[in-house]
């Protein structure tokens, strides 16, 4: 498996760790740009705490709900919480590869929070 299946798929299922080592699944939007795999998140979200504890994440190609296909590519790796300038660039990588749905959700959700983007990129290094 390479980053590019995990690139070419529309979701995948981006499992991060509890305190306890309990695996939790979600499925996500991804976009590889530079050997790194990107996802955003809310700021506020389980997945962006588990992250400031744990950095291991695993990523399997999954669909809108998550399920898993038999076989499907799936690879372990680390991830780290980006900072304004980080979440901005994933911000383009994600609109180059979503276009009209990612800014169909992106802007008017921005408009009603005011300008506000409380979003968190997250690189993920396979």
């Amino acid at each position: 498996m390479t980053l590019q299946d995990f690139a070419r798929s529309e979701y995948v299922s981006l499992t991060t760790y509890r305190k306890n080592g309990t695996p939790v699944a979600t499925p996500v939007w991804a976009a590889a740009d530079g050997g790194v795999l990107y996802v955003w998140t809310r700021s506020d979200s389980w997945k962006v705490r588990r992250l400031r504890k744990d950095s291991r994440v695993r990523v399997t190609v999954c669909d809108v709900r998550g399920r898993i296909a038999e076989g499907a590519p799936s690879a372990e790796g680390t991830a780290r919480l980006l900072d304004a300038d980080g979440t901005a660039v994933v911000r383009k990588v994600l609109a180059r590869k979503y276009t009209w749905k990612f800014w169909l959700l992106d802007w008017p959700a921005m408009v009603v929070r005011l300008g506000k983007r409380p979003h968190t990129g997250i690189a993920v290094t396979l």
